[in-house]
């Protein structure tokens, strides 16, 4: 998907953090407002661990999470809620996470293409530098 296209898409979320069912965002941002939750992962990806949530950074790993679709009806209010928990703003100097397509790995073997939020550019640097790994990529499982 071209990124012109994939910015004006309604695409489903790929959440491996504090937005994954169970987890403390995921009652106020996204309860309800599903019509499908599935776990997922991403390949292409380290998991670093942040102060109480990860950072996903481009690599060479493989990251575990979920596939959330939102309710049509519910879309526009998701992706706002979750643009703003991300600090993600398009466009944005100031992003601590940035939004993009990326392919989504399903537990039968499909695969679909969903939004993803990674580290902002400056902040996946410090992280590579120094930032310290979530074993096997799997929030908060591996956490810790």
């Amino acid at each position: 998907m071209n990124p012109a296209a994939a910015s004006r898409a309604r695409l489903p979320f790929f959440v491996y953090g504090t937005l994954r069912p169970g987890e403390r965002h995921h009652a106020w941002t996204l309860a309800g407002r599903t019509v499908r939750e599935e776990p997922a992962r991403v390949h292409g990806l380290v998991l670093y661990e942040g102060p109480g949530y990860p950072y996903a950074v481009a690599g060479r790993g493989t990251v575990t999470g979920a596939l959330i679709e939102p309710e049509p009806a519910a879309y526009t209010d998701v992706l706002r809620l979750l643009d703003e928990l991300e600090q993600y703003t398009p466009g944005g100097a100031a992003n601590l996470y940035e939004r993009g397509p990326a392919t989504v790995h399903l537990a039968d073997g499909a695969t679909r293409t969903a939004w993803l939020y990674t580290a902002a550019p400056p902040l996946a640097a410090r992280l590579r530098a120094s930032g310290t790994v979530v074993p096997g990529g799997d929030w908060p499982r591996g956490a810790g």
